[in-house]
């Protein structure tokens, strides 16, 4: 703070010399000075690659948890679609050709796997 030479005050609690003492007092312009250094720079971003990783982290969680409840669903909806197919053909056939017909497809599918 400089000291005013008239009042002996510093010129931010002393009067303006313009008379315009309803304006507001600003701060001087100093566009340097919102300027960071280096290594608070560098701080921030390694802070920031650590939140983007977390957050990565979390959302791959998410996704997973998502895939497994989907894959849940898909799998039971095979398999009431299957023992309607199973009934309907009880329905239409015989039941001891039907056993045969799933005894059948079971070791077709042990066989491919």
């Amino acid at each position: 703070m400089s000291l005013n030479t008239s009042s002996g005050l510093p010129t931010s609690l002393a009067l303006r010399e313009n008379g315009k003492n309803w304006h507001p007092t600003r701060a001087p312009f100093r566009p340097n000075s919102s300027l960071t250094s280096y290594a608070k720079r560098q701080a921030s971003e390694v802070a920031a690659k650590a939140i983007k990783a977390k957050e990565s982290e979390m959302k791959a969680a998410r996704q997973e948890t998502k895939a497994e409840h989907v894959k849940k669903i898909r799998e039971r909806r095979e398999r009431k679609t299957e023992k309607e197919r199973w009934e309907n053909m009880e329905i239409k056939m015989h039941r001891k050709r039907v056993e045969r017909l799933k005894r059948r497809e079971k070791r077709n599918k042990m066989l491919k796997s």
